[in-house]
């Protein structure tokens, strides 16, 4: 008999709550509804149209590099290349010839008794060069190494069909 009356108490509630859900509840959005349908239609704009890609070439990779200083050239005091002078295109280039002299910086030396080893540090990491080898981009060689500096000769063209030497030192860094 209490079984009897749970059952039929749960039938009367779930009447009750399927009562509240009737048509009637929808009138504002059937409302709302059919008086948006009566809005005008809007536009919408055509997708813009986009110029077609050009190509660009840089063709200022050959001069100098903005952001070196400018070199002063004295032409009554011009040096002139020589035809005997010229770099050794035939031989195999050394890593630090990849890169510019500018973005190298000695750091110090190491001697083994019999010669003096630079640690140049550049490209990423520090180096180890002697006298003879190739560094720089302008065909720099190694001429000499003190104690606190590295001589370099640079062979760098004139201008004008010819070869000149310049020579470059790099030395330790002031300590201040």
């Amino acid at each position: 008999m209490i079984m009897h009356k749970r059952v039929l108490g749960v039938v009367f509630v779930s009447s009750l709550l399927l009562s509240g859900c009737s048509d009637s509840g929808f009138s504002d959005l059937q409302a709302f509804m059919a008086e948006t349908r009566a809005k005008p239609a809007g536009n919408i704009e055509p997708l813009p149209r986009f110029k077609a890609y050009e190509a660009f070439t840089y063709s200022a990779a050959s001069l100098r590099s903005p952001f070196q200083p400018p070199v002063r050239v004295d032409v009554t005091q011009r040096q002139r290349g020589s035809q005997d002078i010229k770099p050794d295109e035939d031989r195999v280039k050394q890593f630090l010839e990849g890169f510019n002299i500018e973005g190298f910086e000695m750091v110090g030396t190491l001697s083994d008794g019999q010669r003096l080893q630079a640690l140049i540090r550049g490209a990423g990491s520090v180096h180890r060069v002697q006298v003879g080898d190739y560094l720089g981009r302008n065909h720099g060689r190694v001429i000499a190494i003190e104690e606190g500096r590295v001589e370099v000769r640079e062979i760098v063209p004139d201008g004008e069909g010819g070869w000149l030497e310049r020579p470059r030192t790099l030395g330790l860094p002031e300590r201040g």
